[in-house]
């Protein structure tokens, strides 16, 4: 089976280069009318670029169709307008790819607030504004596709990247409540962590390996996940052609009563609550609850 996107259109975040504009060609390639949206030219989110502009000329030189955006993720007004001139030219907006991030990375004893507040802004805020553009449209269409671009610093923590850790996370706990709440309306939300070699990586990797991980070698993972038959609430690892799946797991636990109802008892259990034997993957908070109601009853 081909995996098409006919009459498709598609918003792609950061898409001036590295993973974005992977993800915008390789969706123009197979049917989709693209929204280029791209503002800074430098990783630390400073600079303006006519990024934007180049893609949209290769998309179009190679016969798709698309427009370029330079709106900013963290003005909501500006998101809307963005989806607005998608819709007056396109008609709708059924593909939204959370790509546009930044990098200000230092270790938290050394970072200032508002470089913390500035990423958390970009990658979260900047998600949620353009999605909440987006939300509306695909809900009275009953169709939707949202990728959201979490990483593994969020999901396992990385030395200096507090900042960005943070806003990673929070974009897949982002995924996991609009999964629920748009599944009746047909629109379903996944979370790629990506590892590839862009301008945010590019004095991170060894020339060797830089080339290795190119962003092409992710974008397979991109496409599916924003495709008709896409999963809902899924979380993938991507990198170098290699594809992981991660989950956000829940442990039988342990009842503690009398005595052991205490610190010292949290501590004399520690091992049988953290025993991962039978452990679930949750498909909402509610089942935390029902997991604990479960033990109390001895069901």
């Amino acid at each position: 089976m081909t995996i098409r996107f006919d009459e498709k259109v598609a918003i792609v975040t950061g898409a001036g280069g590295g993973l974005g504009r992977e993800y915008a060609l390789a969706l123009a390639k197979r049917g989709a009318k693209v929204v280029v949206n791209d503002l800074g030219g430098a990783r630390d989110g400073t600079g303006h670029s006519d990024a934007a502009l180049q893609v949209v000329e290769e998309i179009k030189a190679a016969g798709g169709e698309a427009m370029s955006n330079g709106g900013s993720v963290t003005d909501y007004d500006q998101m809307v307008e963005m989806v607005a001139k998608a819709k007056e030219a396109w008609g709708s907006v059924h593909i939204l790819i959370n790509n546009a991030g930044v990098l200000r990375d230092k270790s938290f004893a050394n970072m200032e607030p508002a470089d913390f507040k500035f990423v958390v802004d970009v990658h979260l805020n900047g998600s949620a504004n353009v999605t909440k553009a987006v939300w509306a449209t695909m809900r009275e269409q009953a169709y939707g596709r949202i990728l959201m671009t979490a990483s593994s610093t969020g999901l396992f923590g990385n030395f200096g990247q507090a900042n960005y850790g943070a806003a990673k996370l929070g974009l897949a706990g982002l995924t996991k409540t609009l999964y629920l709440e748009g599944a009746k309306y047909n629109i379903r939300v996944n979370t790629i962590a990506p590892t590839a070699g862009t301008r945010m990586t590019e004095d991170l990797f060894p020339a060797e390996a830089f080339k290795a991980f190119s962003p092409d070698k992710v974008a397979p993972a991109a496409l599916y996940l924003v495709s008709e038959d896409a999963p809902s609430n899924a979380i993938v690892g991507a990198g170098a052609g290699v594809f992981q799946a991660a989950f956000v797991t829940l442990t039988q636990g342990k009842l503690l009563t009398g005595d052991d109802l205490s610190p010292e008892g949290v501590a004399a259990h520690w091992a049988e609550i953290t025993d991962r034997t039978g452990e679930i993957v949750p498909a909402s908070g509610n089942e935390q609850s029902m997991t604990i109601m479960k033990t109390l009853t001895g069901g």
